[in-house]
């Protein structure tokens, strides 16, 4: 098959939504992922109105017989899979983003956002690398976020200095060390493996107080879908700019 595959996980609303849309308008078959069944089919059919190429997948990342059973289904429909973005992720601590967590943080709040923002997104990656594999050029893209930045978060005048909500910060700077270390074992291949910012975006975690919209926060995600064979791996990238780790 000529056609590029994607799968996104987390494709029913927000940036995941607006990347399926982004994507799918530049030609790329989409594999629309979601835990909700309701939720999924009908983010899908709003999609396929606007003539994109897309189908509902149920997947829960947290869920380990779902993993296997997306990567039995894409295998016999596809035979293989160009693009995954890991784009499912949860916030469970707090609304107010500006505050220090770190010495009354809950274990619970701490195992569940580093299972489903980091170990889970390492085993469904690594259940689809061999499908990855079979693609001419794959492209994996993790979401991300500059709050996962240890650099910024250690320098007082960064702008992110006073928000440590301390899970989902250290489930995103382990997501980062996976990406580092995923692209290095996957460097003598086609295979290019970034870590996308997308910005503060409107959405239900970033809230209407958010300067970016939707369809800007998707951007960085469809970029690095879309990296020609002498484009960046083993990066941290907000809409083209490098971040530091």
């Amino acid at each position: 098959m000529s056609k590029k595959i994607a799968l996104i996980t987390g494709a029913n609303k927000g940036i995941g939504f607006e990347t399926a849309r982004q994507l799918g308008n530049e030609g790329v078959t989409i594999i629309a992922a979601a835990r909700n069944e309701e939720k999924g089919n009908y983010a899908v059919e709003l999609l396929k109105k606007e003539g994109i190429d897309i189908e509902f997948l149920k997947l829960d990342v947290d869920n380990e017989a779902d993993i296997k059973a997306a990567v039995e289904y894409i295998s016999s429909t596809y035979g293989k899979l160009d693009i995954l973005i890991n784009n499912a992720g949860i916030q469970v601590e707090s609304e107010n983003w500006g505050i220090n967590n770190t010495e009354n943080i809950s274990e619970q709040a701490l195992r569940q956002t580093l299972d489903t923002n980091f170990f889970n997104v390492v085993k469904l990656t690594n259940a689809l690398l061999p499908l990855i594999k079979k693609s001419e050029a794959g492209r994996i893209v993790n979401l991300s976020s500059i709050l996962g930045s240890l650099a910024l978060h250690a320098n007082p005048a960064s702008p992110i200095y006073s928000s440590k909500l301390f899970a989902y910060d250290t489930s995103k700077t382990a997501l980062n060390s996976f990406t580092i270390h995923l692209a290095a074992a996957l460097a003598e291949t086609k295979i290019k493996v970034n870590s996308a910012h997308p910005g503060w975006v409107k959405t239900d975690m970033g809230t209407d107080a958010a300067p970016m919209e939707i369809a800007d926060g998707a951007k960085t995600s469809v970029a690095l879908a879309l990296l020609n064979a002498d484009g960046p791996t083993g990066k941290y990238i907000h809409l083209g700019n490098e971040l530091p780790w």
